[in-house]
């Protein structure tokens, strides 16, 4: 596809899924939701991530050396994977297409195709449950609320998030074929 003909399916994309994303969007109107959203955001940033795969060999010994190391691995794989889409895809962030979707909290870069938040959300979650079961009570809720916060907070459309959550299933499974 040339880039020409890439630039207007990716604007004919960006119509479609407006309806939603300006609905989603409606819930960072209220300081509440906002700040919730603001947080998990936050909490996707990556700090989080990084925390959990160096506790862990601290917390379960020898036996989460391999799984951290993999989780590590895939962690950088996707960010890989993330900047070459985005570099190449270039679609902008809805808050800067529509001016009716209002940013509710800064992004990290310009482009918002796929989420690496939902990406490396999902990746890691995916990870630790499959090895560590008994996170799955605060890692499922917290992925789930990462993803949200993408579109809520006005920096990713919903398809964003549903590549990022795809591209991270298939990371996270790359990982426990190796762990």
């Amino acid at each position: 596809m040339k880039a020409t003909a890439l630039s207007e399916w990716i604007a004919r994309v960006d119509a479609a899924e407006y309806g939603l994303c300006r609905r989603l969007n409606r819930g960072a109107s209220f300081v509440v939701p906002r700040r919730i959203f603001q947080v998990a955001s936050r909490l996707g940033d990556g700090v989080i991530w990084s925390l959990l795969i160096l506790a862990l060999p601290l917390v379960y010994g020898r036996e989460a050396l391999r799984p951290a190391v993999v989780m590590a691995l895939t962690g950088c794989a996707g960010v890989a994977i993330y900047k070459v889409l985005k570099h190449f895809l270039v679609r902008e962030r809805p808050f800067i297409t529509h001016s009716t979707i209002d940013r509710a909290m800064a992004p990290l870069d310009r482009y918002s195709f796929p989420s690496g938040h939902t990406l490396h959300a999902v990746c890691f979650t995916v990870q630790m449950i499959a090895h560590y079961p008994s996170w799955g009570w605060v890692l499922v809720p917290l992925t789930l609320a990462i993803a949200g916060s993408r579109v809520v907070l006005g920096l990713h459309y919903p398809t964003d998030v549903l590549a990022g959550a795809a591209l991270g299933l298939s990371l996270g499974m790359l990982g426990l074929s190796f762990a």
